[in-house]
């Protein structure tokens, strides 16, 4: 990470009626998902508030997302070293010698050892609350210059010791006598040797995402069809974009021992013929949640440049975005582990004093296909936002012309730490590109939680 800083269906006690309320309204995607991209024209108030710093994205940097197994912002932005006030990083699956890789990764990309650093974790999330974390120090006046991302290497995550393992390793290094430790290695049993492996699973629950992720498609009535045409959609429409050059914030990223990559490696757009022929992944046989409408486990790292209005354009930068109102939100882990998204939006979009109307480019993080299509349903269900959500209205329906139009989790990958930055660039270079003022990113994350933000696009 120093680089990028440099260059059942067994029981569904409430979704069984869920899946009463949706099963007679299924999700035609196939001539939905491919609608044009649209055109924005229209002009828009500035979200700016009074007495309050605006708060702007200088610039982001990635590298490319690789499927696991497989000279970042400094370059980029030639910003100083020695102006960088703080600096945040999220990640996931830590790594005990690292557990503060933000600072380690800082003092490897030559910041100097007087600027702060830490690191955050909300799972999936966790770079967003990185980056939000820089907007509340920055909107508070303690720093000017942030550097915000996060990290994830999934090929090399730590493998532990099982708990009878682990504890006679401690109790024979207190052990101060030959006898005391011969005593402890009689107690020793093969399977002792056991490893923990870690697990995409809720600790509250014990139940894995992707098995959630099924049980979710199941109770919106989400049909495994439906769930392969948006990945198809996904890994398309991130080809598309690659080739187009319109992934920009990707920096080439020299893998040790290895050779040099320049883009994600993930993207393999297929047929809905051959996706069909692939077994369920998690809920077996009847589960319609695979590997192909699943993102896969990724390593990648990524950084922005965060910064008050005022310092960056002392500094001669031309922003590409205000970070605007944001929140976080949290429900049940079991039965709305995913449907963080579908809660987020009306409150941020509340609290921004806009409408689903405003938005012209949406970013949505795609943990699973159907959790993207679960969430569509519940945001266009008035009965879902009556019953769970305690609203009058539903929130309403996601246009997919200005939906994930470069790709998303499902093709680009889903480097845990990393996401949520990946999200706020692709949303403020589309505005870029699009002409549009407003972009909403929202992310679902385990433990049942959620994130939503408005980026405004910074004036041309």
């Amino acid at each position: 990470m120093t680089s990028i800083l440099t260059y059942t269906f067994k029981s569904l006690p409430s979704t069984s009626k869920w899946a009463l309320r949706f099963s007679l309204r299924p999700l035609s995607c196939s001539s939905q998902l491919w609608a044009a991209p649209a055109v924005q024209t229209k002009s828009k108030k500035t979200l700016a508030k009074p007495n309050i710093r605006n708060i702007v994205v200088v610039d982001g940097v990635r590298i490319p997302f690789l499927l696991s197994g497989t000279s970042g912002l400094l370059h980029r932005t030639n910003v100083p070293k020695e102006v960088v006030d703080y600096i945040i990083f999220g990640t996931v699956v830590q790594e005990v010698k690292t557990s503060n890789v933000a600072r380690e990764a800082a003092l490897g990309a030559g910041f100097s050892d007087k600027t702060p650093a830490h690191t955050v974790t909300m799972a999936c999330i966790s770079a967003n609350q990185a980056m939000t974390t820089g907007v509340g120090l920055i909107a508070s006046g303690q720093c000017d210059v942030i550097v915000a991302g996060g990290v994830e290497l999934m090929s090399d995550v730590p493998i532990r010791h099982s708990r009878k393992m682990r504890k006679m390793m401690l109790d024979l290094n207190k052990a101060k006598t030959l006898g005391q430790r011969l005593s402890l290695i009689s107690k020793f049993r093969l399977n002792f040797l056991s490893p923990e492996l870690p697990a995409v699973a809720e600790f509250s629950t014990n139940e894995t995402m992707g098995h959630s992720a099924d049980r979710l498609a199941a109770a919106f009535a989400v049909s495994r069809l439906e769930q392969d045409e948006y990945a198809l959609r996904s890994h398309t429409l991130a080809k598309k974009a690659q080739d187009e050059g319109l992934l920009s914030d990707v920096v080439p990223f020299k893998v040790p021992g290895k050779d040099t990559v320049t883009k994600d490696s993930g993207i393999r757009p297929s047929s809905l013929e051959q996706m069909a022929k692939l077994k369920p992944a998690f809920i077996k046989p009847y589960g319609t949640v695979t590997a192909a409408n699943s993102s896969f486990l990724t390593d990648g790292a990524s950084a922005m440049l965060i910064m008050a209005e005022e310092k960056a354009l002392a500094m001669g930068y031309k922003p590409k975005a205000y970070l605007r109102d944001f929140v976080y939100v949290s429900q049940d882990p079991k039965d709305q582990l995913l449907l963080g998204p579908t809660y987020a939006t009306p409150k941020v979009l509340e609290k921004a004093g806009l409408t689903m109307n405003d938005i012209d480019v949406f970013e949505f993080h795609e943990a699973f296909s159907g959790q993207i299509l679960a969430n569509f349903k519940a945001m266009d269900s008035d009965w879902f936002t009556q019953n769970y959500m305690g609203r009058k209205t539903k929130v309403g329906s996601l246009p997919l012309e200005k939906f994930n139009n470069w790709g998303g989790s499902l093709s680009l990958g889903h480097p845990f730490g990393a996401t949520g930055c990946r999200l706020v660039m692709a949303a403020a270079n589309r505005l870029r590109k699009e002409g549009g003022q407003y972009s909403l990113v929202a992310a679902c994350a385990a433990g049942g939680q959620g994130h939503a933000m408005i980026v405004e696009a910074y004036p041309k």
